[in-house]
């Protein structure tokens, strides 16, 4: 199975939309576990020179998403429960801390999110319900009033929206999700920061319980030395 990327508009400076492409299509599966890269292949299909691929297959290895093939180049890193795990532990404090935080302001979140959530759930779009989900968390962050929330969560969020993708793809996806935000949003706008804090635990427990159960199911994401079935030839 092939994968195929979008050409880019003719520009000085690719590094960072070769980057974006490359991050999108590893979030939504277009590039698969194991799937191995390479400079040229990418080059090729984005119509660009290999300088910037390089710098952005690097800036993707630095955050974890690509690493070292067996043997040479690169592919694109295995799914992990383990690491899934610890990654949803981070994400469940953060979120926790920033309900309260936005909850002690009686911070009133914009009530588009909700519907834009809901919206993109009812479609089964999986680049617009990863996007509508990042969106209303980091509201909440922001609306926490301590940047470094979101600063801090931005690099996790990385691998998150990644498995989104992947266990997006799944038909039978938890309905409650949304009124689970909505639930956090009226508990912070009406100021009660013990709800809000543990209506975020619960959330994000059931979100790593969901996807480290799923995960492991899919084919093709756990073992870091198979051999990968696909490329992006």
């Amino acid at each position: 199975m092939t994968s195929k990327l979008l050409k880019l508009q003719p520009r000085p400076d690719y590094v960072e939309e070769v980057y974006e492409v490359l991050l999108d299509a590893i979030c939504d599966g277009s590039l698969a576990p194991g799937t191995r890269l390479t400079q040229e292949d990418i080059a090729e299909q984005l119509c660009v020179s290999r300088s910037p691929v390089l710098q952005a297959l690097r800036l993707l290895k630095k955050d974890g998403l690509v690493r070292d093939a067996p043997g040479r180049g690169l592919l694109v890193a295995p799914l992990e429960p383990a690491a899934l795990a610890d990654l949803y532990e981070i994400r469940g404090a953060l979120d926790v801390l920033a309900a309260k935080l936005a909850a002690a302001t009686r911070a009133k979140l914009d009530p588009k999110l909700i519907e834009r959530g809901r919206k993109a759930a009812q479609t089964g779009n999986v680049h617009a319900m990863i996007d509508a989900d990042m969106t209303f968390h980091f509201a909440v962050y922001t609306a926490s009033g301590n940047r470094l929330i979101a600063q801090t969560a931005h690099g996790h969020w990385v691998h998150i929206r990644r498995v989104m993708g992947a266990v997006l793809q799944a038909p039978d996806q938890r309905p409650s999700i949304w009124d689970e935000h909505a639930a956090i949003a009226h508990a912070i706008e009406q100021g009660d920061g013990a709800l809000a804090a543990r209506l975020a635990e619960a959330h994000s427990k059931r979100a790593s319980q969901l996807v480290v159960g799923r995960i492991g199911a899919l084919p093709g994401v756990l073992d870091p030395c198979a051999e990968p079935a696909t490329s992006v030839a």
